[in-house]
């Protein structure tokens, strides 16, 4: 794409995002002056406003909650991760007017594992229900080859997993919340959860705790994470899912292949530090 070229994130609350620090991170590092990348504060209801005033400068869109669900009617065409969770948190703005949407937090998931060497795993615990228990489940589907033990506090949650769950075509046990101990002890344990919910497992974490990947990014480590980590357990954190997702938004948007995954983590790291 010629000329100067802007991107953004929108969401509703959008004022904490990482994604700008991590995008004009790309951007330097990738030698593109001209290009911008700003945030903006967008619920559900404007969105179908601030898309349609876009010009032929846009490039891309990154969306987050409660958008990504929301802009799905307004798009051209969406991919088959997308909607295998029906999700977008990536729009590509082409020239010719279309729309694309794409879910980069599902690879992003599996390449940040990937990064600390967790590339198959035979079975697997999900602790959470919500939006982002089912991208875990997505990208499980890619890396675990037998069953997936998801921990949820409701019989509304639990129909819900064994909803995704043969929508992914994975095999899921749902479990209560009540029993969320036992999650520690498999192979790789994904925390979808937020802030302070599995403060009360880490007394529980055992002795030599396999694989962690928390979600979570500020505050950091959670209690959860620093407990494993101190046991010597591998631990992914958020940033980690935050970088590599952005990522995939930097090579879809630019064109630019490969995005810089250190010079990313670098800036978040520095922002985060500065909170």
């Amino acid at each position: 794409m010629a000329g100067s070229c802007r991107a953004a994130v929108l969401g509703s609350p959008i004022a904490h995002s990482l994604s700008p620090v991590l995008h004009r991170a790309a951007y330097a590092e990738l030698g593109l002056t001209d290009w911008t990348y700003d945030r903006f504060e967008v619920d559900e209801a404007a969105l179908p406003r601030f898309l349609e005033g876009l010009g032929p400068e846009w490039a891309g869109l990154s969306l987050t909650m409660p958008l990504k669900r929301a802009v799905i009617p307004l798009l051209d065409e969406i991919s088959e991760t997308a909607s295998s969770v029906d999700a977008v948190n990536t729009v590509v703005l082409h020239q010719d007017g279309r729309r694309t949407g794409d879910n980069t937090d599902i690879p992003g998931m599996v390449a940040a594992l990937a990064e600390h060497g967790i590339e198959k795993v035979d079975s697997a615990a999900v602790l959470g229900a919500g939006a982002t228990a089912s991208s875990a489940l997505a990208a499980l589907a890619r890396i675990c080859t037998g069953e997936i033990a998801v921990y949820v506090r409701s019989e509304t949650r639990a129909a819900e997993m064994r909803e995704w769950a043969e929508r992914l075509d994975v095999q899921v046990r749902v479990e209560d919340w009540a029993d969320a101990e036992q999650a520690l002890r498999a192979p790789l344990v994904i925390a979808t959860t937020p802030a302070g919910a599995t403060d009360a497992l880490a007394a529980a974490v055992p002795e030599r705790p396999a694989a962690l990947f928390d979600v979570l990014y500020d505050p950091w480590p959670t209690t959860l994470a620093a407990r494993w980590s101190a046991y010597g357990g591998a631990v992914v954190s958020g940033l980690d899912l935050l970088v590599h997702q952005a990522v995939f938004q930097v090579e879809q948007m630019t064109g630019r292949t490969p995005a810089p995954v250190a010079a990313m983590r670098r800036a978040g790291e520095r922002a985060l530090a500065e909170r």
